[in-house]
């Protein structure tokens, strides 16, 4: 039987639930620091390990995938990405299919400064960036840009410390007080998009793509979005995937202006929208599957329906404590024997 280990699970427990809806046979484990992440509930087994920035995570990941007959690997946190992507090789040597981009290739996604350099390279429509106060002020004055603009970290998740901001005095008390680096790009006002795409892990080769626009985003992730087809985009997508090392499943934020696409950003992992891809017939985890089974998956694209919705909403786990606690305890990390300097 083929187990894949979720990685930070978090609160995607509908995720989990899909992939079980999915692939009945398939063994899910779960992990995450907080021992009551949501979605650790929702697997079949899980687990509290150490965290990722700890010396001995990736070795306490080798052994509990070879604990738990773990086939596949992934992560649902970007700060995770490229730890695993600079260890695919290990995972590899032991058997174990890593759905992570290769390391490079996951640090240019976590930059967003160095994403829009690679574009620009690459030739890839995107957004203006500068990553420098002085920078964006040399622009401003060429008529570059002008405000509003909108502000996030040059590396972070979801919506954390992003802002619109309205005036220059305002951008740079933002930045001076700031505790990390951060990007300032024009505020986009096009359609704003969601891409969830998976590229095959034998061809490498983008093999199925879902479109959404987003229609209602909350925290940096869309809760209400509708699905649309268009080949341009399409295009567009393997013209983008064609300049990375991606495997498994990514997703893409994009903006359409003027009848021009404009990457954004990439999340290399489970997008979290991705249900809504699933929900209309778009199922990834029979790709992983086939990959597992040393099967190369044809391109599916364009087999859904367009103007599919999905509606996001709240749900709850409610379990005694004590039930929960118990439930954890039974399940303690490996112990990693550890030399302290």
């Amino acid at each position: 039987m083929n187990a894949i280990l979720f990685c930070s699970v978090g609160r995607r427990v509908r995720l989990l639930k899909d992939l079980r809806k999915s692939q009945k046979d398939l063994s899910i484990v779960a992990i995450d620091k907080n021992p009551f992440a949501p979605a650790l509930f929702a697997a079949d087994r899980h687990f509290i390990p150490p965290a990722i920035t700890d010396g001995q995570y990736i070795e306490y990941l080798l052994d509990l995938c070879q604990s738990e007959g773990i086939s596949a690997i992934t992560t649902l946190i970007d700060p995770e990405i490229e730890i695993l992507g600079k260890n695919r090789h290990k995972f590899i040597e032991n058997g174990i299919l890593p759905l992570v981009p290769t390391e490079e290739t996951a640090s240019i996604c976590y930059d967003k400064y160095r994403m829009f350099e690679y574009l620009q390279t690459h030739q890839i429509p995107t957004i203006l960036t500068y990553h420098t106060f002085e920078n964006f002020v040399e622009g401003l004055n060429k008529g570059e840009i002008s405000f509003p603009v909108f502000i996030k970290p040059r590396k972070g998740s979801g919506s954390i410390g992003a802002a619109k901001i309205n005036g220059l005095n305002e951008l740079k008390q933002r930045l001076e007080n700031a505790q990390t680096d951060y990007i300032i790009q024009p505020l986009m006002t096009g359609l704003d998009l969601d891409v969830d795409v998976y590229v095959d892990c034998l061809s490498g080769k983008p093999v199925s793509v879902f479109s959404k626009q987003k229609i209602e985003s909350r925290a940096g992730g869309a809760i209400k979005t509708v699905s649309f087809n268009d080949i341009n985009l399409v295009n567009f997508v393997k013209k983008v995937i064609s300049k990375f090392e991606f495997y498994g499943p990514i997703d893409l934020d994009l903006f359409y202006v003027n009848g021009q696409y404009y990457l954004s950003e990439i999340n290399p992992r489970f997008g979290g929208g991705y249900p809504h891809a699933f929900g209309a017939g778009v199922d990834f985890f029979r790709l992983i599957v086939n990959n597992l089974n040393g099967i190369e998956n044809i391109e599916q694209i364009g087999n859904y329906e367009e103007d599919v919705m999905m509606l996001m909403y709240e749900d709850f786990i409610i379990e005694k404590k004590s039930e929960l606690t118990q439930s954890a305890s039974k399940l303690q990390p490996l112990t990693i024997e550890m030399n302290l300097v």
